[in-house]
């Protein structure tokens, strides 16, 4: 969704989706064999407070409904025969009866919800350890709001499904198959004629759901497109202020806002049309049970007690049906959400381990790339026929244009992507025969927006090495020269960072993030655009931490900024996918190549160029230095 605009009902086919993101929402049906089926094994650990449950549901129903029968009898066997006590015995049984059904449905209550609550949890740990374990590239395709949604707002749609929405729609139906046991038990003639309007029902049901099915996924959809609208507004609040955007956004926002209201209104409308016909086929059964049931009475051929528990019945028999009605929303979100979490449990990483996958206990560090392709997508080639091999301890420098393949290039050394051909050799060992857990023990990552978790600076410095102890937190810090700071803080280090650590400044965070790699001590470093981000006087602080950081390691240095890679042992420039130059800075500045123009377009030079003779000529450009 742009910044400036937001989508309605209409605009959602429009939309294009990653080829190999998510699904969008479905529509959803109140009952999927294969998500009911796929889910019940979740439930194999607590087989027996299952049963529990089931039994205590047995009870609480068969305890309702005998009611209805006992009222039949009092009315023929204690009022009509003027027994008092008889009568009231029978309201004492009642009584108990209410007593137990009360009991089973506190049991059915108890176990239900204590399963529940351990199946949402296990379920939650799942999804958030296979999220965890997916690929880049997949991640890359998704939002996200989306993933967020999936592990939250679809775990919580079957919450109430799980702990009680089940149950309760069983409750509802057994206690339907236990009235029609009764009412055929005490008169077939009349249970067929209450029964007659069932057809009529199913019909009315069959063209409401219908409707009702794609007047529901709208309300969904809806509600999706507002939140997204919101979410959007309010993360790029600075900009919509800055460019006075507020009334304009508001507009906007305010249809976007109609369009969930109005489809809110007529999935209200559907509910609201439906009840009156269920309680119109309720009526007419009532009716006709007691125009042929009053003359059977006349007739003798049935007594009033039964006549009236029948009517009692004939209720009963259409109360799920209302309870379907008004629970049909929830049932379809909760189908929707669990094939909505089956799709992110069936999504497989694309980086796994081989089966003959090999620890490496400790590597050298030489990283050696043999005629390396590469595609994100099919047909579109990033990186052409890369050839070079980094020696251990070696920092190399990887420079060129934007879209260059810079960071495509390291990414593969970290094995966030496979080679599409080639090899990618580590210690001579292809980087795909190598169990991830190993590489990633002694590879570390710096990035140029450093990113910190919620917690202490001194968990934020372990982050990498759990178990190290406080004193080699300090001297990772003192090494990169974070101390002064962090011993400025209000609590040192044990201060509590805001979200991403936006308590401290960019170069804080940096030098937290150095000192982070530090303490994993890695034998391959990889930093992308580290200092970009920074002032000239933070620059150098961080050129300071840098040289600790990279001493004894092989090092990856990708730097839009050149004085960062001039003391690189070698500087490798990447144009279009390819290795274009390879050579130490002063070896490539006489060159006068594209690591020449980049320099001095960086500094403002005048471009040097090979003249007729092989000289260097001056060719036209500003004329201030560097």
């Amino acid at each position: 969704m742009g910044m400036w605009g937001g989508f309605t009902g209409a605009h959602l086919a429009a939309i294009r989706r990653p080829p190999d993101a998510w699904e969008e929402e479905g529509p959803g049906t109140i009952y999927d064999h294969t998500v009911v089926r796929r889910f019940l094994p979740y439930l194999a650990p607590f087989k027996k407070r299952v049963l529990v449950a089931f039994l205590a549901l047995v009870l609480a129903a068969g305890a309702t409904q005998a009611q209805p029968w006992l009222v039949g009898r009092a009315i023929d066997r204690f009022v009509q025969g003027g027994d008092v006590a008889g009568l009231m015995a029978l309201g004492g049984i009642v009584l108990a009866l209410a007593a137990v059904s009360w009991g089973a449905q506190f049991v059915q209550q108890l176990q239900t919800t204590y399963v529940g609550h351990r199946v949402l949890l296990r379920l939650r740990l799942q999804l958030f350890e296979h999220i965890l374990r997916l690929s880049v590239r997949f991640i890359d395709s998704n939002q996200v709001g989306r993933v967020m949604s999936r592990v939250q707002n679809d775990v919580a749609a079957l919450q109430d499904l799980i702990t009680t929405g089940v149950y309760d729609i069983f409750y509802q139906f057994l206690g339907v198959a236990i009235v029609i046991f009764f009412v055929f038990y005490q008169d077939v003639v009349l249970a067929l004629v209450a029964l007659s309007v069932l057809p009529l029902l199913v019909v009315a049901m069959a063209v409401w759901q219908a409707r009702a099915r794609r007047a529901f996924l709208r309300v969904r959809q809806a509600i999706a497109i507002v939140n997204a609208n919101l979410q959007e507004n309010v993360s790029g609040v600075r900009v919509v202020q800055s460019l006075t955007r507020e009334e304009e956004n508001l507009r906007r926002f305010d249809r976007i806002n109609s369009d969930n209201l109005m489809a809110n209104v007529e999935a209200g409308r559907l509910t609201a049309a439906v009840m009156p016909v269920v309680e119109l086929l309720v009526a007419a059964a009532t009716a006709l049970v007691i125009g042929v049931g009053g003359v059977r009475v006349m007739n003798g051929q049935l007594e009033l007690g039964e006549f009236v528990a029948f009517a009692l019945y004939v209720q009963r028999v259409f109360e799920p049906v209302r309870n379907l009605i008004m629970q049909y929303t929830q049932l379809q979100r909760a189908m929707a959400a669990g094939a909505r979490i089956l799709e992110v449990l069936d999504t497989r990483p694309d980086i796994v381990d081989a089966p003959d996958a090999v620890d490496l206990p400790d590597i050298r560090g030489e990283v050696e790339f043999r005629h390396v392709h590469f595609r994100y997508v099919p047909d579109v080639e990033v990186l052409h026929d890369i050839n070079l091999k980094v020696r251990p301890g070696e920092m190399v420098a990887i420079v060129g244009p934007t879209g260059a393949g810079k960071s495509t290039l390291v990414s593969l050394v970290a094995r966030l992507y496979d080679v599409t051909a080639g090899e990618l050799l580590i210690d001579g060992v292809d980087i795909r025969c190598i169990s991830r857990r190993s590489l990633t023990r002694r590879l570390g990552v710096v990035l140029q927006d450093p990113f910190l978790f919620s917690g202490t600076v001194r968990e934020n410095i372990r982050y990498g090495r759990p178990e190290a102890s406080d004193e080699e937190v300090e001297a990772a810090a003192r090494a990169v020269g974070a101390h002064e700071f962090i011993a400025r803080l209000p609590h040192g280090y044990d201060t509590h960072l805001h979200e991403r650590g936006q308590n401290l400044s960019q170069g804080q965070r940096q030098l937290i993030s150095f000192a982070r790699a530090l303490l994993a001590d890695p034998r391959i470093l990889i930093l992308d655009e580290a200092t970009a981000s920074v002032d000239p006087v933070t620059e150098a602080l961080l050129q300071r931490a840098l040289r600790r950081l990279l001493q004894g390691r092989t090092s990856f240095v990708i730097a839009h900024r050149l004085s960062t890679v001039r003391g690189a042992d070698r500087i490798v420039v990447l144009d279009g996918g390819r290795i274009v130059e390879e050579g130490t800075h002063q070896e490539l500045m006489a060159r006068g190549g594209l690591y020449a123009r980049l320099y001095h377009l960086t500094y403002q030079q005048p471009v040097p160029t090979l003249g007729g003779d092989g000289g260097l000529a001056q060719s036209s450009g500003a004329s201030s230095g560097s």
